[in-house]
C-alpha cells in the first residue's frame, strides 16, 4: 500500500448540502442538476432540467456551484460523482452534496478518481445506512471519511493520465453522436421529408452527388410521396420479437449483455439473440432503441428486431416513428406491437435503399470502431485506477501501459 498521508475529506475542502426540495422546472434557464445527471464521473446534460432566474437565486442560497466543485449523491444513486465544468450555471438538486476543494491540498480531478476508486466505493457501501425508502450515507459523517492524499505533483500525474483516457472516451462518444445525427438526418431527408424529390419538383439546385441525385423521382404523386414509391406497413419491414424473462438471481456471471428497456441491466453467460440486432423498449422506457453488434439477452421488457429489410434501414426507420409516445397503458407504460405494425412506411425503389446503406455502412463501421476503442480505454482506466490509488504500480509504469492504447 502506498505511503501517502491519510487525512479526512473535511481537511481537503468545504462540504455543502444541496436543497431539500425540488423547484418547478422549465425548458430553458439555469441548470437544475439532479442526481440522474451524474453518470460515470461526468455530467450528462441530457438528464438535466432548468429553473427560472428567481428560483436559481433561491436554490443557491446554501451554495452556488462553481467550476471545479465536486458534486456527489448521498442518497439512492450512491457512489456517483462529477466535477462542475467551466461556464455551467447550475443549482443542486435534492440528495446531492458538494465539495469545494482547497486546491493547495487537493486537485478536483484527483479527488474525482479517488472517489471512483474501488476501495473508496467499497468504503461508501460499508457506511451506507439502509433506509425504509432509500439508502444513504450521512452527510454529517462525510467530512470525516478518510482520504489518502499524495503530493500535488503526484496528484497531477495520476489525474492527467486517467483524464487522458477519459477524454479520449468522451471524444469518441461525441464523434459517435455526430455520426448518428448525420445518419438520422439523411434517413429523414430521403425517406420521410422526401427532400431530393421536393427539391427537384421545385427546381432547386442539386445537393447530392450526381449519381445519387438521378436516383430520385422528379415529382410527388397525389399521396404527396415520390412518384413510383409505395406505402407499406412496419410489419412488412421488420418483426418485433419478444424478449424472455431472466431474473437477476438466475443470471450467471458472463460477458453477454442483458438488455432491458433502460439499456444494459447486467451480464449473463448465455445469449438469446446473436447480433447484430436492435432492441426496442416495450415496458418501462417505451420506445427506447439500442443497437447491439454482438450476442445479447433481451429480457421481457423489450422487443428485439428480426429484419425483413437491411438492419440499418430498420434502425433509422424506428427512430422516425415516435415510438416513445405510443404508451398504451396508463398504469405500466407499454408499447403495443400491433399498433407499431400498422404504422405506414414510405418504400422507395431498391436502388435508393441500396444507396442509403452504402453511405451509412461506413458511418456504422466508424461508430463500431470508436465504441470498441472506448471499451479498451475504459478497461485500461479501470485496471490502472485501483492500482495507482493503492500504490501497486507507480505512475511511470502506468504511463507505459496507457501509451499502448492512447
Amino acid at each position: 500500500m502506498v505511503s501517502w498521508p491519510q487525512v479526512t475529506i473535511g481537511e481537503l475542502g468545504q462540504v455543502f448540502d444541496g436543497p431539500h426540495a425540488t423547484p418547478k422546472t422549465i425548458d430553458e434557464g439555469p441548470i437544475f442538476l439532479g442526481i440522474g445527471a451524474l453518470q460515470d464521473g461526468r455530467i450528462n446534460l441530457g438528464e438535466t432540467r432548468h429553473v427560472t432566474p428567481e428560483d436559481f437565486v433561491k436554490w443557491t442560497r446554501r451554495v452556488r456551484p462553481q467550476a471545479g466543485d465536486i458534486v456527489f449523491s448521498y442518497e439512492t444513486r450512491l457512489g456517483q460523482v462529477a466535477i462542475i465544468p467551466e461556464g455551467m450555471k447550475c443549482c443542486l438538486g435534492r440528495r446531492m452534496g458538494l465539495v469545494r476543494a482547497d486546491k493547495n491540498k487537493i486537485l478536483p480531478r484527483f479527488f474525482l478518481y479517488y472517489f471512483l476508486s474501488p476501495f473508496f466505493q467499497e468504503f461508501i457501501r460499508a457506511h451506507t445506512v439502509q433506509g425504509a425508502t432509500v439508502d444513504r450515507i450521512l452527510l454529517t459523517d462525510f467530512p470525516s471519511f478518510p482520504f489518502l492524499c499524495p503530493p500535488l505533483s503526484e496528484q497531477e500525474g495520476i489525474a492527467s493520465l486517467l483524464g487522458a483516457l477519459d477524454d479520449k472516451i468522451e471524444l469518441n462518444r461525441q464523434t459517435n453522436a455526430t455520426l448518428e445525427a448525420m445518419a438520422r438526418a439523411l434517413f429523414k431527408d430521403w425517406f420521410v421529408d422526401f427532400g431530393p424529390t421536393r427539391a427537384k419538383a421545385e427546381g432547386r439546385a442539386p445537393y447530392l452527388a450526381p449519381h445519387l441525385w438521378e436516383l430520385f423521382p422528379d415529382a410527388l404523386d397525389d399521396e404527396d410521396k415520390p412518384v413510383g414509391w409505395e406505402y407499406k406497413q412496419v410489419e412488412d419491414i421488420l418483426e418485433l420479437a419478444y424478449g424472455k424473462a431472466l431474473k437477476s438471481t438466475d443470471r450467471v456471471d458472463g460477458c453477454i449483455p442483458v438488455y432491458g428497456s433502460g439499456g444494459i441491466t447486467g451480464y449473463h453467460n448465455k445469449s438469446l439473440v446473436d447480433g447484430p440486432s436492435i432492441i426496442v423498449g416495450r415496458k418501462g422506457t417505451v420506445g427506447s432503441l439500442y443497437w447491439e453488434d454482438g450476442p445479447f439477452f433481451p429480457i421481457d421488457t423489450v422487443f428485439h428486431v428480426k429484419p425483413k429489410a437491411p438492419l440499418t434501414f430498420c434502425f433509422y426507420l424506428l427512430q422516425t416513428l415516435g415510438l416513445e409516445g405510443m404508451n398504451t397503458d396508463a398504469a405500466v407504460p407499454g408499447l403495443n406491437r400491433g399498433n407499431v405494425y400498422r404504422l405506414p412506411v414510405s418504400w422507395s425503389q431498391e436502388s435508393i435503399r441500396f444507396a442509403f446503406n452504402a453511405i451509412i455502412e461506413p458511418l456504422r463501421q466508424k461508430i463500431r470502431c470508436n465504441a470498441d476503442e472506448s471499451r479498451t480505454l475504459a478497461q485500461t482506466r479501470d485496471l490502472l485506477l485501483p492500482k495507482l490509488m493503492s500504490g501497486e504500480i507507480r505512475l511511470h509504469e502506468a504511463e507505459r501501459i496507457a501509451e499502448a492504447v492512447l
